[in-house]
Formats: structure tokens, C-alpha cells, sequence
């Protein structure tokens, strides 16, 4: 089996294993059918925005030209920084329909245990794929606010006490040792302001996560299509984003969207 195809954000949900799902120009692959065969990707050295679809030489970040970055609203500032949402003040800051349409829902701030415990913010449609997506073996939901300012500004002032970044080269070698996240969510509500505290959950409902890994390896090494346009090797699991290659190669399948490869199996 072999095609050629745009990399983009796998697709995921959960069972036991989490599901994946690759994303193609054409299709969708299972990527979990995968696991324990070998696979070849292979850079065809192109690359293409994920917003204008247009091609370019280099991607700027995120999978975006420098102009949709800094000019689209899927790549506006409160996406990774939801205390600078503005659009409940009716403030637009890119495009206020889409800002209203994103920042103007449920969101929820967790707690997950990705590499060791951190904190989070996602909409609350969305949040077992946020978890998926970032590699959680545990995961809590903190508070439920009604919009994405108000889950920012609880984030902003547990980040103070907590990480809030998933440390990836744990999480991958499956170092991350359970949590008690109710008694984690507990603690940390207390470091929060009267106001912040009318958003924390009575909801004490703990999931727990496993993935498609047959090895987990002892040591890991992220791989740079730019810099290692080709990997051939057997297929051991799937966790977050991460593809896991026997030999301890990791490919961030999210971090190389738009990235044009041929993929064989």
C-alpha cells in the first residue's frame, strides 16, 4: 500500500486503545491496522499552508504561511493564549464571527497527566481529543467556565503552581506514574480567587487513557523530515500525536502538517 499526501493533525477517539485516524488528500487511514508493520515516509520536499493551501518553500509555524499566521484567525493569539480572548467584550481581534463562534462556547480547564501533571485549556466538545491529542494516560476536568477568557484567567493563576506543557519525551517512554487527580484538583482550587472559584466542578470523574503501543522505547529522538526526509522502520505504537518507530524515532505528525509525503506500507 503506498499514496502520496499532505500531512495533517490525526484524527482521534477514545476506546481502549485510543483510536487514530490519519487524515489524507483522499481518504482516512486506521492508523492502529499499522501497528507492529513496518512504514516508509518519505519528504517529497514540498509543503503547503494548511489555511490558503498555497505552496511554499518553508511553513512559518503551525502549519501556516507568514501571512495566514499573522493574519487568519485560526492563528490568532488567544488560540494559544486564552486569557487574550476578547470577543465576550465584543472586541475582535481578527475576525469577530469566528472569535465569537470559538471563544463564545463551554470550555474547561483540566488536568491531565502527560509526562507528569499540567494543566489545560480546551472546549468542553472537545476535550477527549485535547487529551488524545497531547498523550494523557489520566485526565479531570478542573472547572467549566462559559467562555474562553474566563478558562484562561484560571489557567494563568494555576500556572503559577502547576506546568502547563506535556513533557513529550516522558510521555513517550510511558514515564509519566499515575496521579491522584482528585486530590490534585482539590489542592489546587484552593490557590484560586472567589470569582475563578465559582467555575470549579463538582464533576470528579477521572478517565484513564491507554494507547496502541506494543514497545514503548527506553530512549527517544524526535524526527525532522527537513533534516531526515525518509524513516523506514517497524511501526510500535501510536501516543498523542507522536508516530513511535522501533529504535526509538518519533515522528510529531501534528508538528509536520502540510509537509507533502509519500507514505508506503
Amino acid at each position: 500500500m503506498e499514496f502520496v499526501s499532505k500531512l495533517a493533525k490525526m484524527s482521534s477517539y477514545v476506546e481502549d486503545p485510543v483510536q487514530y485516524q490519519l487524515i489524507t488528500d483522499h481518504d482516512f487511514l486506521k492508523m492502529n491496522e499499522f501497528v507492529g508493520r513496518e512504514i516508509k515516509v518519505e519528504f517529497q520536499n514540498e509543503k503547503y499552508c494548511i489555511s490558503c493551501g498555497n505552496r511554499f518553500q518553508d511553513l512559518y509555524r503551525m502549519g501556516f504561511c507568514k501571512n495566514c499566521f499573522f493574519t487568519k484567525p485560526e492563528a490568532g493569539e488567544s488560540i494559544i493564549r486564552p486569557e487574550l480572548s476578547k470577543a465576550h467584550e465584543g472586541i475582535e481581534d481578527r475576525d469577530l464571527a469566528f472569535e465569537k463562534g470559538y471563544q463564545l462556547q463551554p470550555h474547561v480547564v483540566y488536568l491531565a497527566n502527560s509526562g507528569g501533571l499540567k494543566v489545560g485549556v480546551t472546549r468542553e466538545i472537545q476535550k477527549t481529543s485535547r487529551w488524545t491529542d497531547q498523550g494523557a494516560s489520566q485526565a479531570i476536568v478542573l472547572a467549566q467556565t462559559t467562555n474562553r477568557y474566563e478558562a484562561g484567567v484560571i489557567e494563568v493563576a494555576l500556572k503559577e503552581v502547576v506546568a502547563d506543557k506535556t513533557v513529550w519525551q516522558k510521555m513517550l517512554k510511558n514515564e509519566d506514574s499515575e496521579v491522584d487527580l482528585v486530590a490534585e484538583k482539590k489542592r489546587l482550587a484552593q490557590h484560586l480567587d472567589e470569582d475563578m472559584a465559582r467555575f470549579v466542578s463538582k464533576d470528579e470523574t477521572l478517565y484513564k487513557l491507554t494507547y496502541p503501543v506494543n514497545n514503548y522505547p527506553a530512549k527517544v529522538k524526535g524526527v525532522n523530515l527537513d533534516k531526515n526526509p525518509e524513516i523506514q522502520a517497524l511501526l510500535q505504537g501510536i501516543r498523542g500525536q507522536y508516530l513511535i518507530f522501533e529504535g526509538g524515532g518519533v515522528l510529531n505528525v501534528r508538528g509536520h502538517s502540510g509537509y507533502l509525503v509519500k507514505i508506503s506500507f
